[in-house]
């Protein structure tokens, strides 16, 4: 018998290039797809911020009081201990406490029609929302060098949070009518002192509050 030669056969260079391509568009189609979503939740993030403020607005109109800090919200049979209408929402953005002014926010504005949610029992209509990157949405009365009521919106990455905070204000953490602190182990309750600068590593999250 013949000894019979075996044939090695490989990728041709052009081949290899033509796999190198399909890998570069499928990358490409990936970072494209991840920055599409990233952007929709960027400008999901800066709508609920937009609707609330106007929500907020919409309820003073109606009503003349800051939604749950109305002592008329007795009106809905729901709210059996109404806000004590000093014009400060008390409780922090994060409360669990249902007849906490900023739980009750949520509660009245619902209520009121001005916000979706379920309104079947007080626990329910006073959750906070949730923003389009699975942090809790809330209010509170100051924060962060704030004065006044703010709304602040949680978990948000890096990129999300210095995109709204450059969309409404400067781009600054520490300052202007924007600004964002570190959040911990979620929902991170808001404290005085602002972060001193958006560190985008991957994995740090933000608590980012805005004037109304």
């Amino acid at each position: 018998m013949k000894n019979m030669k075996k044939m090695q056969s490989g990728f041709t260079l052009v081949e290899i290039a033509i796999v190198l391509v399909i890998i570069g568009l499928l990358l490409g189609g990936v970072l494209k797809g991840q920055e599409l979503i990233a952007q929709a939740k960027i400008k999901n993030v800066a709508n609920d911020l937009n609707g609330l403020t106007a929500s907020i607005y919409s309820y003073q109109d109606r009503y003349k009081r800051f939604p749950g800090d109305d002592p008329g919200a007795t009106r809905w049979a729901l709210i059996t201990a109404a806000g004590d209408g000093d014009n400060v929402v008390e409780g922090n953005y994060n409360s669990t406490t249902n007849t906490d002014e900023s739980r009750l926010f949520w509660a009245e504005l619902r209520l009121a029609g001005f916000v979706a949610g379920a309104t079947d029992s007080l626990a329910n209509a006073a959750t906070q929302p949730v923003n389009a990157a699975g942090g809790i949405m809330g209010v509170q009365h100051g924060g962060l060098g704030l004065s006044g009521l703010v709304i602040c919106s949680g978990s948000l990455p890096t990129k999300i949070a210095q995109s709204i905070d450059s969309q409404f204000d400067d781009g600054n953490s520490k300052t202007g009518s924007v600004r964002a602190m570190l959040e911990t182990t979620p929902p991170t309750q808001v404290g005085a002192t602002p972060a001193d600068k958006y560190d985008d590593n991957g994995t740090n999250l933000y608590v980012l509050c805005k004037n109304v």
